[in-house]
């Protein structure tokens, strides 16, 4: 019989009992006697069984994403995690190693060009600069150097060359801190004396040097450089007349050796990358032939 039905039954029979207050009073004592031998025998109260926890991470109806851990307390990537860390790492990986190929691909193509023995192009020379102090091939010891030959009476391919070269030289200082020795050797020693070499550099940039000689000086230059020029045969230096020669810059590395020759399809822009690419590429023969040495040479 549980509890509310032992009250229903109790309330009934004092309903129905005598109304003499003594009736009343003994009732009332059996009532409280049979409601506190009743709490003495009824059974304790069981706790109600706790919960069982959701086997999903993420709180049931909850949009947010849980802190994920594993037993040793290590944090879990999530998918998104794990895929942004690697396109950021194989990115940085294939950046670097396409700079870095590219780099190698430079670096020997400055070498097949400095030659094996005696170098392709370049060599000894000995020539005047404008201020008539001499100028040689170990001027060119411990800078980038860059030479072009041509002549002042020249009506235009020059004049464009040279205003080209200014830029470059400008650009390579002001983007990447590149400082050129910028050389103009005459190929009309005849007509371009020293005073008319500086007078026509002027309008072109203060850096380049103006070299000249003899006759037979200037054409030892353009033998070692593989320079093809020629004037007319019995010229004198008051006469009008044109020389051909050959229309390129040649870049040197700081140990006077060639590296490359830039033709007239180098721009305002490439002309610059191009430079600075073999800049950034050279490396000083002590290191080349240690290198040469090493298990990994095939790859220079």
């Amino acid at each position: 019989m549980t509890l509310l039905k032992s009250l229903t039954l109790a309330s009934r029979i004092l309903k129905l009992a005598p109304k003499e207050s003594g009736l009343i009073r003994s009732n009332h004592r059996c009532f409280s006697q049979f409601t506190r031998l009743y709490n003495e025998q009824a059974p304790p109260s069981q706790p109600s069984p706790p919960k069982k926890k959701p086997l999903s991470r993420i709180p049931i109806g909850s949009n947010e994403t849980a802190p994920q851990t594993t037993s040793d307390g290590s944090i879990e990537f999530s998918t998104w995690k794990a895929a942004s860390l690697f396109l950021i790492v194989g990115g940085g990986l294939y950046y670097y190693f396409t700079k870095e190929k590219r780099r190698l691909e430079i670096e020997k193509e400055a070498e097949a060009n400095r030659g094996y023995g005696k170098p392709m192009v370049g060599g000894p020379f000995h020539l005047k600069d404008s201020e008539g102090n001499v100028f040689s091939d170990k001027n060119l010891q411990d800078k980038f150097s860059i030479i072009y030959f041509g002549f002042t009476h020249c009506p235009d391919i020059c004049p464009d060359e040279l205003d080209k070269l200014g830029v470059w030289l400008d650009k390579l200082k002001s983007k990447y801190g590149t400082k050129l020795q910028p050389i103009f050797i005459t190929c009309d020693p005849n007509r371009d004396t020293p005073e008319v070499l500086t007078q026509y550099l002027q309008d072109f940039h203060p850096d380049i040097i103006g070299l000249t000689g003899t006759y037979d000086q200037v054409k030892n230059a353009c033998k070692q450089y593989r320079v093809y020029f020629s004037t007319p045969p019995h010229v004198q230096p008051e006469q009008d007349y044109l020389v051909d020669h050959s229309i390129f810059f040649y870049l040197m590395d700081p140990e006077g050796n060639f590296v490359e020759a830039l033709g007239r399809n180098y721009d305002n822009e490439t002309g610059v990358e191009r430079i600075q690419e073999h800049v950034k590429a050279f490396i000083p023969k002590q290191e080349r032939e240690k290198r040469k040495q090493r298990w990994y040479s095939f790859l220079f």
